[in-house]
């Protein structure tokens, strides 16, 4: 039997690599283009049942695609950022203890490491080994409590431009029918739905759900929105010539 050296092969070598799973690009995007879906149908849907005319329509979906673009971008930059500082702060902190307490935290590592499975004395020896490198140990506290990997965090400058231009992609569909030139409000609500269908289906592809669960799932969702918005336009109504 061959004995495995650690040196030989990393996860990509031997075909075990990971989906970005920490809340990049990838969560903004598909959260971006959902938001964008149902907030226009919604919109669409309200406004239509209020009886406006397609013009109106159109402004007031421009208006929802310009100002939840930006929104999006904003606050997507504003959450990946603030949530990269907070693991910034625990990172400095968890470096502070350990060079006020190293001792102790050594046995919070084999803690956690007994934890997962570990033999007590493996734990130990895994602890104290970690914990000769003082940074290496202060980066690995972290990571495993709180599940988040310091030197691989998110970008706020990708997640926001990826928000934005998947909101305003995703808002832009169910006018589709209206920039063409057609009034019809089941129009404008069709394709919307069928981009709804399409978008869950898409995103699908990055979890294990099945795509027609994952389709049928969003077009429930946005049906639920546009649902309440035109009961709303009905019960208030607008006179817009």
């Amino acid at each position: 039997m061959t004995q495995a050296t650690l040196s030989v092969a990393g996860p990509a070598e031997v075909g075990h690599v990971h989906a970005d799973v920490s809340g990049g690009w990838l969560r903004a995007s598909v959260f971006g283009a959902m938001d964008g879906l149902v907030t226009n149908i919604a919109l669409v849907s309200g406004v239509g049942a209020a009886g406006a005319n397609p013009r109106f329509i159109v402004l007031t979906g421009m208006a929802g695609l310009v100002a939840g673009a930006f929104s999006m971008a904003m606050g997507e930059y504003a959450s990946v950022k603030t949530q990269n500082e907070q693991v910034d702060r625990e990172w400095a902190r968890e470096v502070e203890e350990i060079r006020n307490n190293p001792e102790m935290e050594e046995l919070e590592l084999a803690h956690m490491f007994a934890e997962m499975g570990m033999g007590e004395q493996t734990a130990l020896a895994a602890a104290r080994d970690i914990h000769a490198d003082p940074e290496q140990a202060a980066l690995v506290h972290v990571t495993h409590e709180l599940g988040l990997d310091p030197e691989d965090k998110p970008s706020p400058k990708v997640a926001a431009i990826s928000s934005f231009l998947t909101f305003s992609l995703g808002a832009l569909v169910p006018l589709i029918p209206f920039l063409l030139g057609f009034a019809s409000l089941a129009a404008g609500l069709i394709v919307g739905a069928i981009g709804l269908f399409i978008a869950g289906a898409i995103a699908s592809l990055a979890t294990s759900q099945a795509w027609w669960w994952s389709a049928t799932r969003q077009l429930l969702f946005g049906a639920l929105a546009a649902g309440a918005t035109y009961l709303v336009g009905l019960l208030i109504g607008v006179n817009v010539s």
